[in-house]
């Protein structure tokens, strides 16, 4: 199997400045998913041909990422029109996908995007994002959830005529007997190429998604600075405590 990892990092950062380019517990952020995936080649890498590619328009990322001679990444620089806040996602992965398969004359079977700015995950969560699209060739993409903490026929609330009420209306008296709601948590995505290259972005993720199951504790986007250090207090005692995050930390400061 052919696998295209992508990191994908913007200059820009409103809510944090530089965000993708800045340490994390004294390590870049950016190391903790290039860590994710020099893993999972050591693990599961026999057999299949991965590459990696950062698309970024970030001098300074791109400095960060080459750092790290155990791992190769490919540079994309980005281009203006897919350098804005607004643009999708999904947009920029595709042209990651196209530039990386002219430039290294193959054909991916799968494209996996590791979010730099949710670092919490382990080799086992990625593993198994790509496995699960591999034997779920209806999927055009799979993605990290983790179960929602909120659910809005139990215990979230909207504002209406001046009255607040239940998000959506039910009679439900307990939170067990409410439908199960997850949050995506925006870590892992495990893209089909096909899909990339005929489906319309702006309703990607609209139907034919699956979805891996990560722990709840590493759910937090880093879109303001409370939310890094906040974020570095929980990475700090997964890192000590559980060994799929012990490993990342192990071998991300490794490259120090």
């Amino acid at each position: 199997m052919n696998i295209l990892f992508t990191l994908c990092g913007r200059a820009g950062s409103k809510g944090v400045k530089g965000k993708n380019a800045r340490d994390f517990l004294d390590i870049p952020l950016a190391w903790y998913s290039m860590s994710a995936i020099a893993l999972f080649i050591e693990k599961y890498g026999e057999g299949n041909r991965i590459d990696v590619v950062v698309n970024t328009d970030s001098n300074d990322l791109i400095k960060l990422v080459q750092e790290v001679k155990e791992l190769p990444v490919g540079v994309q620089f980005r281009s203006e029109d897919l350098a804005g806040d607004k643009v999708p996602k999904v947009s920029v992965i595709k042209d990651c996908l196209e530039r990386a398969e002219e430039a290294n004359g193959v054909k991916y079977d799968q494209v996996v995007d590791l979010d730099i700015t949710s670092p919490l995950r382990t080799v086992e969560d990625v593993h198994n994002a790509v496995y699960m699209l591999e034997t779920h060739p209806d999927f055009d993409v799979v993605y990290s959830v983790v179960p929602s903490r909120r659910n809005p026929y139990f215990n979230m609330a909207k504002e209406e005529n001046g009255y607040f009420g239940r998000a959506f209306t039910s009679n439900y008296t307990t939170r067990q007997e409410a439908p199960v709601f997850y949050d995506k948590n925006a870590s892992i995505y495990a893209y089909s190429p096909y899909a990339l290259r005929n489906k319309d972005s702006v309703r990607f993720f609209l139907d034919k998604c699956g979805a891996i199951k990560m722990l709840d504790t590493g759910i937090l986007d880093i879109d303001s600075e409370e939310d890094f250090d906040m974020m570095q207090i929980i990475a700090k005692y997964l890192f000590e405590n559980k060994e799929g995050f012990i490993q990342i930390y192990q071998k991300a400061i490794s490259w120090r």
